[in-house]
């Protein structure tokens, strides 16, 4: 693990939510039709959610607005299956996009939110997405610890676009050296650290599969988890990561963790 330098007088975080809060891969999982094999299923997940950030990306390259997260999602499905040369009916593909909307979180996450609130600081979701698709999470995940939810449809904005983040900032008040960017994505926390923005990165087995992680263990002021490149199968650590969150915050001194 990586720390923040104690006491670091961050008074306020910024968590990403899918992938880094929310265990979307069970989730998807849970919803694919039961005909489907165990490997099918694993391949089209991640295939599918690797599509919808790349597609995210493109459009952001190419200064398009942002999109509602379910239109991009239902566009992308059709995609990855006719890659994996996969048929679903018009309901279940309804189904599966609407499953987004209710994912369980990884088992660390309550706990680390509910030790940063009984320190007094103020939690917020910023995300990319709709506000429908974050409250309808909030409520299948019961992670009710957040004073606000930020969304790319709310700003008007989406994630790495440099305004995105100033916004939030503008919105509650804070300085960036006040506050923490904690993410499962190595794009948004490196957009968030230009700013000035404490950086906490998660190694979350299903996200940023095909990226550096040693080099994002050097970039970020903060590293939770493993940086092995195996992003195969769920590490160890998935299930208390976030339990040292005030640690790698500097918000408390290291204990031979």
């Amino acid at each position: 693990m990586k720390c923040i330098q104690y006491p670091s007088g961050i008074k306020a975080v910024f968590f990403d939510f899918m992938g880094t809060c929310l265990d979307w891969y069970s989730g998807i999982i849970a919803a694919l039709p039961e005909r489907l094999d165990e490997n099918t299923k694993r391949s089209l997940a991640i295939a599918w959610r690797e599509a919808f950030f790349a597609d995210i990306h493109e459009r952001f390259e190419q200064g398009l607005p942002v999109e509602s997260f379910d239109t991009t999602n239902a566009r992308q499905l059709d995609v990855v299956l006719k890659q994996h040369g996969i048929t679903l009916s018009e309901m279940e593909k309804t189904q599966l996009v609407q499953a987004w909307h209710r994912m369980p979180a990884w088992e660390d996450v309550a706990e680390g939110l509910r030790d940063l609130k009984r320190r007094g600081l103020e939690l917020f979701v910023l995300a990319n997405g709709t506000t429908r698709l974050q409250l309808d999470l909030v409520r299948s995940s019961k992670l009710h610890e957040f004073n606000m939810l930020f969304s790319s449809e709310l700003l008007g904005l989406a994630k790495p676009d440099p305004k995105f983040y100033t916004t939030a900032l503008k919105l509650t008040g804070y300085r960036p050296e006040e506050t923490a960017m904690v993410a499962a994505h190595a794009y948004d926390l490196q957009a968030a650290k230009k700013l000035g923005i404490r950086t906490v990165y998660i190694s979350r087995w299903t996200e940023d599969r095909q990226v550096d992680l040693r080099q994002v263990y050097e970039d970020m002021d903060g590293f939770i988890g493993s940086v092995r490149g195996d992003k195969e199968k769920e590490d160890s650590q998935d299930i208390a990561m976030m339990r040292h969150l005030s640690v790698a915050l500097g918000l408390e001194r290291a204990k031979g963790i």
